[in-house]
């Protein structure tokens, strides 16, 4: 396996481990149908008995959807430009699965003993309920899902908005910041090519637009800045240092990021900041 595959899926699957609101949402879920004991378990379970099989059932459905869909946002990237569509596919894949999970757990609470047939319709009947997980997932978490993607944790976006100037008013600002959505216009700090997308991050956030990075270039207006690699530029004012390892040069930024410098960008940016 790709370690970088792998390494995007853990790092946007943490994203969701660590947001309260997903917590806050899948206790609230897992209470409403044992509390309401849908599909004949209110008459079937003692209360006890019926929020266990919930918490099971939940807990499985959930983390296969879940991990399902981050793998389809990452592999689909380059062919689908909707990060919702990208979750959505993988959500309605792991219906699959899930269907067999319920027809585990049914057996393990009821005894009835779990066939092909009934496995599929379970995953047939399963495909609701993951549309709406996908739906849940993406309105609470999709902002922190993108900025995992481009290898930045939350705390590290914290520190880019602290380190970096904000824009200031009268100065126009580079055509690039009108692509990115409001909230993420901000002091234009580096970016980088993301498959076949170009990552922008400000000062206030970040962000991946369909543009080529030739093209984003064009668009930086004023700001001063220099290349480091085909794949990398960065504010003068976010430079840190410069640091050498294993005979490679790296840019260091004010928030840590580490940025290769490649050959051809070598020579002008030691004189730059060497």
């Amino acid at each position: 396996m790709d370690h970088t595959f792998l390494q995007s899926t853990l790092r946007e699957l943490q994203v969701i481990q660590r947001s309260p609101r997903f917590w806050a949402t899948f206790v609230t879920i897992v209470l409403i149908f044992a509390l309401t004991g849908p599909y004949g378990t209110l008459d079937r379970l003692m209360p006890g008995a019926r929020l266990g099989y919930w918490l099971a059932l939940h807990a499985m459905a959930w983390s296969i959807a879940i991990v399902f869909s981050i793998v389809a946002e990452i592999l689909l990237r380059g062919q689908i430009a909707s990060m919702f569509a990208r979750m959505m596919i993988g959500s309605v894949v792991a219906a699959l699965p899930i269907g067999f999970g319920i027809a585990l757990i049914d057996f393990a609470f009821f005894g009835t003993w779990p066939t092909v047939a009934g496995s599929l319709h379970q995953s047939i009947g399963s495909i609701p309920l993951c549309a709406l997980f996908c739906i849940l997932s993406y309105m609470t978490m999709h902002r922190q899902i993108a900025i995992a993607a481009g290898g930045t944790d939350l705390a590290e976006a914290k520190t880019i908005s602290a380190s970096a100037p904000e824009i200031r008013p009268g100065i126009p600002q580079p055509p690039i910041l009108s692509r990115l959505k409001p909230e993420n216009r901000g002091a234009l700090i580096r970016l980088t090519v993301r498959d076949h997308y170009t990552e922008v991050v400000t000062a206030r956030g970040r962000e991946l637009i369909l543009l080529r990075f030739s093209d984003a270039l064009m668009e930086i207006g004023n700001t001063e800045g220099i290349r480091l690699h085909r794949s990398h530029w960065v504010a003068a004012d976010h430079v840190a240092g410069l640091k050498r390892d294993n005979g490679k040069l790296f840019v260091v930024a004010r928030d840590g990021m580490e940025m290769p410098v490649s050959r051809s960008y070598a020579e002008a940016v030691r004189r730059r900041f060497g």
